[in-house]
């Protein structure tokens, strides 16, 4: 696997199109962080790390509404590619869907949203944006 982060999404993407109701993906520090931040926003329904291996496993239940049985994630979009690494500063930080999606950054501060990196002044690498 090259690109863990990009596996991380589309099995995220693939359980939403499938329509389950948990996934489990191999963990990762910073896949664990990308976690905590779609709980934050409300994306996931909820999540769970298992220190199984040596990276551990995380298990992730998926969002969806209660009538329509429509997920909560519409797009899951990687930007910062393997080959090709998306920097920006502070002034250039991206706006997804017109403030309606989230931007997840990688910053000298942690991973954050394009809110939170604004609000604290960093920019960063452009991991990926969901809406």
């Amino acid at each position: 696997m090259t690109d863990p982060i990009a596996d991380y999404l589309t099995r995220i993407r693939n359980a939403v199109m499938a329509g389950h109701k948990v996934v489990d993906i191999p963990g990762s520090n910073i896949k664990r962080e990308m976690t905590k931040v779609l709980f934050d926003k409300g994306y996931i329904l909820n999540y769970k790390f298992e220190d199984i291996g040596y990276q551990g496993n995380i298990k992730i239940a998926l969002k969806y509404h209660p009538v329509t049985k429509v997920s909560a994630i519409k797009k899951l979009e990687r930007i910062s590619k393997h080959g090709l690494r998306k920097y920006v500063n502070t002034d250039n930080i991206p706006r997804v869907l017109n403030g309606l999606g989230v931007a997840i950054l990688s910053t000298n501060k942690g991973v954050m949203t394009d809110k939170e990196a604004r609000r604290e002044k960093v920019g960063g690498e452009v991991l990926c944006y969901i809406y």
